[in-house]
């Protein structure tokens, strides 16, 4: 069933994030307003190895006080294409130059509150560049075994949707379980 949207308008708008109001009516003729969160699309890169090991950072997230291992990520700029905002962010998180950046998967994580659009890419290979150039993101950057990849997600050492949906869609292409 498809709601109608009267209207919106915005409540607050800045360089991160835009809070909505939307003027809704379902189709039990309810009427109501809705808060909508607008964001701007987000990048998520899997680079997977020869070994079959997968690129990640050890992180705090400070909104939820937890610690968990993460997919290099990021914010799509206005002169980019989401592939090439997952390979920018490898290489400024990581230090790691990605080979060729493959759609894998498109999500949209929490579509009854917000507009997100996760673009998620895998790439196999990569050369290391340096030092990360981004110095805020992780404490470690390791090459996990993909086998590891289920037991840590079981013990919530991976946690990120962000992360989640493009490692377990590496998993199944992998048949690793």
């Amino acid at each position: 069933m498809r709601w109608t949207v009267h209207g919106e308008r915005a409540v607050y708008e800045d360089h991160w994030l835009d809070l909505w109001l939307a003027d809704v009516e379902t189709p039990d003729g309810s009427r109501f307003e809705h808060h909508v969160v607008k964001l701007r699309n987000l990048a998520v890169a899997a680079v997977v190895n020869e070994r079959r090991e997968v690129l990640m950072m050890w992180r705090h997230r400070f909104i939820t006080d937890t610690w968990a291992w993460e997919l290099p990520m990021g914010l799509v700029e206005a002169d980019e294409t989401p592939g090439e905002a997952a390979a920018r962010e490898v290489l400024e998180e990581t230090g790691w130059r990605a080979g060729a950046m493959k759609p894998l998967v498109y999500a949209e994580p929490a579509a009854g509150i917000t507009d997100a659009q996760h673009h998620l890419f895998r790439a196999d290979g990569a050369t290391y560049a340096g030092p990360p150039t981004e110095k805020n993101e992780s404490d470690r950057i390791e090459w996990i075994p993909l086998a590891e990849i289920r037991g840590m997600i079981d013990r919530r050492e991976i946690v990120s949707s962000g992360t989640l949906v493009p490692l377990l869609y590496v998993l199944m292409d992998e048949g690793v379980r």
